[in-house]
C-alpha cells in the first residue's frame, strides 16, 4: 500500500443509462423549453381562429377579439391553478389517463385514454399544419404544397423518433428563448408603433354575413380555446424534475401561464387596434410580425423560428403517445406488442402507429389547420375535464386540511372546461367535430374489446394459477427435414441428437433417382440416424412433410420439428436464399401442436 493513501474498498460502478441521475432531470427553465412548446405555439393558431370565427360579421367584429381572448386568459389561469393541484397531488405523473384509473374507475378511463389519443395526434397535425402555413407565410411559392410540406415534416419526424433520441432541454431551450423574445418583441414593438411598419398579404373583403351574437361569441371562444393545449404537459411528466419535484414543476406551470396569458393578451390587444383582418397567404401572426419588425430579414427569421417551434411542439407527441399506448399494452387494453421498447429504447410500434394516424389525417383535410381546430380542442378539453373531477373526487374521499377548498379550485376547472368543451362541441359539430364523437367511443369500444380478450387468454392459461404437475412422458422424437448429405445436414443432425431420444430425418424428392441417390449417400455418411423419404410425385415439399408429422404426432409422443436455415452474414442476401423453411415452420404451427425449432447455419458471406 502505497505511504499516505488510506485504503479504499475498490467497487463496481454501474453505468446509468441516459436519463437517469439527478442531473439529467429538468430544472424550472429546462422544464418550460422541454414541455411548453406545445402550449407556448399555440399562439400562432388560436388567436388567428377568434379571428376567422368573427370575421364573418365583418372586420368591425374584429373588437371582440380581445374580450374573447380575455376570457380564455380567465380559462387559463384557473387550469393552471388546477394542474398546481394535480402537480402536488400526483407527483409520480398526473395524466389524465393515470387520474381517471385511479379516482373515477375504469370506465372513464377509456375516456381518458380516447381523448388523449385524439389530442396527441392532432398536436402532430395541427401543428405541422401551421408550421407550414408560417413557412408559407414567409415564402409564398409554398402556399400550394402545403401538404407535402407537412408530410415531409412528419416522415423527418418519425425517422428520428424510429431512430430514437435523448430528450435534451438544453438544446430545447435556445428555439423555445427565441420564440418568447421573438413573439414579446412582436408586441411590444408593435404596441409601441403608431402603425405597422409594413403590410403583408393580398387584402380580401369580408362583407358581413351575419350579426356579432352571442352564437357566434360562442363560437370564436371555443376556436380560441385551441389556444389552451399542452396546458396539461407539465403535470404530466412530473418525474423528470430535479428535486424538489413539485416546487420545481408548479413553477414551471405558474411560468408557463404567465407566458401565455402576456402573449395571448398582447396579440389580441395589436389585433383590435389595428383590425387585423385574415389576408391571402400570410398569418396573423405573420401580419403582426411585419407590422412589427418590417418585411426584412427580421421577419423572415421569425417565421422560420414559428415553423421550427411548431414542428419541436409536434415532436412531443412522439413522446408522449408511445409511452401511453404502452401503459395501456401494460393494462391489456392494446395489442401486447405496443410494450415492446427498442434497445435505444423506442417504442417503435407507438410511434409508426401515430405516424400513420397523423398521416391520413392531414390527407383527409387537406393540411387545413382550421378543420383540424375544432377536432383538435375536443381531446384536449376531455383531458382537462377528467383530470379535474378526479381530483374533486380525491379531495372528497381523502378530506385532508382545507380539501374543501381546493376541491371547489378544481370543481370550477372542470366546470368551465365542460360548459367550453360543450360550446366547442355544439358550435362545431357539423365543421368536423362528430368526427371525434363518433371516434372516442370507438377507441373506447375498442380498448374494452382488447382487455376482455386478454383476460378470456388469461383465464384458459391458468394464468395466475398453480398448474398441475408436467406430464411425463418419453421416447420423445426430433423430425429433421432434410434435402441432401452435407454440413447443414450434420450440423442439424448434430443438434437433434442432442435434443431427443430418437431422431429421423425426413425428406422430400419428386424423382426416384434422386430419392436412390440420398439414400446411398446416407448410407455412405452412417451417422446413426434414420432417413425416411418421402415420394412427391406433384412436387410438393410441406404438405407431405406435415402429413409425416401429423400421423407420427399421432401416438401422444413429444414430437418435435427442426428445421435447418441458411443465413447470409449480409442481409442484402437473404433474397438469395429459398424461404421454404420458414413457410414449413409456419404451417406446421398453424396445423399442428408439435415443437417447432429454427435452426440458423451461419455462412461466411
Amino acid at each position: 500500500m502505497a505511504y499516505g493513501l488510506a485504503h479504499r474498498q475498490l467497487r463496481p460502478r454501474v453505468p446509468l443509462r441516459p436519463g437517469e441521475g439527478e442531473k439529467h432531470h429538468l430544472t424550472s427553465p429546462e422544464g418550460l423549453a422541454a414541455l411548453s412548446l406545445d402550449a407556448l405555439s399555440s399562439v400562432a393558431y388560436g388567436p388567428e381562429a377568434i379571428v376567422l370565427a368573427l370575421v364573418v360579421a365583418g372586420t368591425g367584429a374584429l373588437t371582440a377579439t380581445l374580450p374573447i381572448t380575455l376570457a380564455i386568459v380567465f380559462l387559463l389561469v384557473v387550469l393552471v391553478i388546477s394542474y398546481a393541484q394535480v402537480i402536488a397531488v400526483h407527483p409520480d405523473g398526473g395524466g389524465a389517463y393515470a387520474v381517471a384509473k385511479k379516482d373515477l374507475g375504469p370506465t372513464t378511463s377509456l375516456l381518458a385514454a380516447a381523448s388523449l389519443v385524439v389530442d396527441y395526434v392532432l398536436t402532430v397535425a395541427v401543428s405541422l399544419t401551421a408550421g407550414a402555413d408560417a413557412l408559407a407565410s414567409a415564402f409564398p411559392a409554398l402556399a400550394g404544397d402545403k401538404l407535402w410540406v407537412c408530410l415531409a415534416g412528419l416522415a423527418v419526424l418519425t425517422a428520428v423518433n424510429l431512430r430514437g433520441i435523448t430528450d435534451s432541454a438544453r438544446v430545447l431551450m435556445l428555439p423555445t428563448a427565441l420564440f418568447i423574445v421573438a413573439i414579446l418583441g412582436v408586441i411590444v414593438l408593435g404596441l409601441l408603433r403608431t402603425h405597422p411598419v409594413a403590410v403583408v398579404g393580398t387584402a380580401e373583403s369580408f362583407p358581413a354575413q351575419e350579426s356579432l351574437g352571442l352564437l357566434l361569441i360562442l363560437k370564436a371562444f371555443s376556436s380560441g380555446c385551441s389556444a389552451l393545449t399542452g396546458v396539461e404537459a407539465i403535470a404530466n411528466a412530473v418525474p423528470t424534475f430535479r428535486t424538489p419535484r413539485v416546487k420545481r414543476a408548479q413553477s414551471t406551470e405558474l411560468m408557463l401561464g404567465a407566458l401565455l396569458g402576456t402573449m395571448l393578451i398582447g396579440i389580441a390587444v395589436l389585433i383590435r387596434r389595428d383590425q387585423v383582418a385574415p389576408r391571402a397567404d400570410v398569418t396573423v401572426l405573420a401580419q403582426l410580425t411585419a407590422g412589427a419588425y418590417g418585411d426584412g430579414w427580421a421577419y423572415y427569421a421569425t417565421n422560420i423560428l414559428v415553423t421550427v417551434v411548431l414542428g419541436l411542439a409536434a415532436n412531443t407527441s412522439f413522446g408522449g403517445l408511445p409511452v401511453l399506448m404502452g401503459l395501456l399494452a401494460r393494462d391489456h387494453r392494446l395489442p401486447h406488442l405496443f410494450g415492446l421498447r427498442a434497445e435505444r429504447p423506442v417504442y417503435r410500434y407507438g410511434v409508426l402507429a401515430l405516424a400513420l394516424l397523423a398521416a391520413l389525417l392531414l390527407l383527409a383535410t387537406g393540411a387545413d389547420t382550421h378543420r383540424l381546430i375544432p377536432l383538435f380542442a375536443i381531446g384536449v378539453f376531455m383531458g382537462f375535464t377528467l383530470s379535474q373531477l378526479g381530483l374533486v373526487r380525491h379531495w372528497a374521499t381523502e378530506r385532508p386540511a382545507g380539501w374543501k377548498r381546493r376541491a371547489l379550485i378544481n370543481g370550477t376547472g372542470a366546470v368551465l372546461t365542460t360548459l367550453a368543451g360543450l360550446i366547442l362541441l355544439t358550435t362545431k359539430f357539423l365543421e368536423g367535430a362528430w368526427v371525434v364523437v363518433v371516434a372516442v367511443p370507438l377507441m373506447m369500444l375498442l380498448f374494452a374489446r382488447i382487455e376482455r380478450y386478454y383476460a378470456t387468454v388469461g383465464r384458459e392459461l391458468g394464468l395466475g394459477r398453480v398448474p398441475e404437475p408436467p406430464d411425463r412422458r418419453t421416447g420423445s422424437l426430433v423430425i429433421v427435414p432434410l434435402g441432401e448429405v452435407s454440413k447443414l445436414a450434420r450440423h442439424a443432425i448434430t443438434a437433434a441428437l442432442a435434443l431427443g431420444d430418437e431422431v429421423v430425418a425426413v425428406a422430400v424428392h419428386a424423382d426416384p433417382e434422386k430419392s436412390r441417390a440420398l439414400e446411398e449417400a446416407w448410407d455412405r455418411w452412417n451417422p446413426g440416424v434414420r432417413l425416411d423419404v418421402i415420394d412427391s410425385p406433384h412436387r410438393s415439399l410441406v404438405q407431405p412433410i406435415v402429413d409425416y408429422v401429423q400421423r407420427v404426432a399421432g401416438d401422444g409422443r413429444q414430437v418435435a420439428v427442426l428445421i435447418p436455415e441458411v443465413e447470409p452474414l449480409h442481409r442484402r442476401y437473404e433474397i438469395l436464399q429459398n424461404q421454404r423453411g420458414l413457410l414449413l415452420a409456419t404451417v406446421l404451427r398453424a396445423r399442428t401442436d408439435v415443437v417447432v425449432c429454427m435452426l440458423p447455419y451461419r455462412l461466411s458471406v
